[in-house]
């Protein structure tokens, strides 16, 4: 008799329309099924949040089943129980919880359905407010995951230092569909520039991410009014929404031609304005391995970006791209001078950029990480075998 491929549920909690992790949880499910494992995504957000929509279609255009529920707190005992009544019917038999909350709730779930937990790390970069401690939660939860998938070498020593078994921890970097991240035709990027209104020979520079303060948008926002000062006629494209932006218009209110530097909210299409942009700036304080620097550099795009965790591995400084320390504003202004000056320099590190996403960070790649650490799993503890649930009190 035919046993039906193991079902995945990834777990993840979301405000708004999310940022990169979403990204990879959407269409894991996808190339899983190529694996041999059935999946879906619950994704736990406030109630009335309107930005649940813009994941529900997202996940229908990756062909990705999405469960929504509303998330009312920790002490709101209603969403376990519907966990568990999901995983039940659907014969769960892996756990993939993506932050804090939803690795501590698959611990809540799995005394009543038997399946085994994994994670993955996207990084625990939020300082502020309760964050650290529920990081120090999560890093507790996480000594009862089987595999602890993290997406940057630094989190896995981190994972290491907190005393989580070094058996369980994987480096599993995060990476893209390289052929659906192609560099534009000449026609593209002209029309792209268009609809922006960006005229030819202005050096433009992007930035994508939550308006945060971890991602300091604030010092290149500086770097680039700094070039601006120096006679370069650039302008800076801030794509993404969060805490920061009244305090981010406000500092480029008080600029020269504030005009030259926008703030575009949250975007759907992120490709279209990587198409018209000359450099891609990643000023971040604190990051995982982020999606968006991977896409930009796939498509072709100079980046210049600070040297914090996974970054290093991925940009070779003066090869795939520059690196600058990080709340360094001064050599950030210096690295985007030097892309700005350098026609000939910005095709060329765009295009080693290319080729070391194609060879190196192909999602199919990592997809076959993954189910190799699910295999073990199946294997090990016959997760293929029928399951036997309780229903919580």
């Amino acid at each position: 008799m035919p046993v039906a491929s193991p079902v995945v549920l990834h777990v993840r909690v979301v405000t708004g329309t999310g940022g990169g992790p979403e990204k990879t949880i959407l269409n894991s499910p996808r190339l899983l099924a190529d694996r041999g494992y059935a999946g879906l995504c619950v994704f736990l957000h406030p109630p009335g949040d309107p930005g649940i929509e813009d994941l529900r279609r997202r996940g229908r255009a990756a062909g990705t089943e999405i469960v929504a529920m509303p998330d009312r707190g920790l002490r709101d005992l209603s969403v376990v129980r519907s966990l568990v009544r999901l995983c039940r019917e659907r014969e769960v038999r892996i756990w993939h919880g993506h932050d804090y909350k939803s690795n501590v709730l698959g611990l809540l779930v799995r005394p009543f359905h038997r399946m085994e937990l994994v994670t993955t790390v996207h990084g625990w970069v939020d300082k502020t407010g309760r964050m650290p401690l529920y990081t120090r939660i999560d890093k507790a939860a996480l000594r009862f995951y089987r595999r602890i998938l993290c997406v940057s070498p630094d989190l896995v020593e981190e994972c290491a230092a907190a005393g989580l078994r070094r058996d369980r921890l994987e480096l599993v970097e995060n990476a893209i569909d390289v052929e659906a991240n192609r560099p534009p035709t000449a026609a593209e990027r002209a029309a792209s520039r268009e609809r922006l209104d960006l005229p030819e020979g202005r050096f433009v520079v992007l930035g994508v991410g939550r308006l945060n303060p971890e991602k300091a948008f604030d010092r290149l926002i500086d770097a680039v009014a700094a070039l601006r000062a120096d006679g370069v006629d650039a302008e800076l494209l801030i794509a993404g929404d969060g805490a920061e932006r009244a305090a981010l218009q406000t500092r480029i209110d008080a600029l020269p031609k504030p005009a030259r530097f926008r703030l575009l909210g949250y975007r759907t299409d992120v490709n279209d304005l990587l198409a018209a942009a000359d450099a891609f700036c990643l000023s971040s304080l604190r990051e995982g391995l982020p999606n968006v620097v991977l896409e930009a550099m796939a498509r072709g795009l100079p980046v210049a970006a600070t040297a914090i965790a996974g970054v290093p591995r991925l940009i070779a400084d003066g090869e795939t791209g520059l690196l600058v320390p990080p709340a360094d504003t001064p050599a950030l202004t210096a690295a985007l001078a030097r892309l700005a000056d350098d026609e000939v320099q910005r095709r060329r590190l765009g295009e080693e950029g290319r080729a070391t996403v194609e060879t190196r960070y192909s999602f199919a790649a990592r997809m076959d990480r993954v189910a190799a650490a699910y295999d073990e799993l199946v294997v090990k503890f016959r997760l293929a075998q029928p399951s036997e649930s309780t229903e919580p009190a």
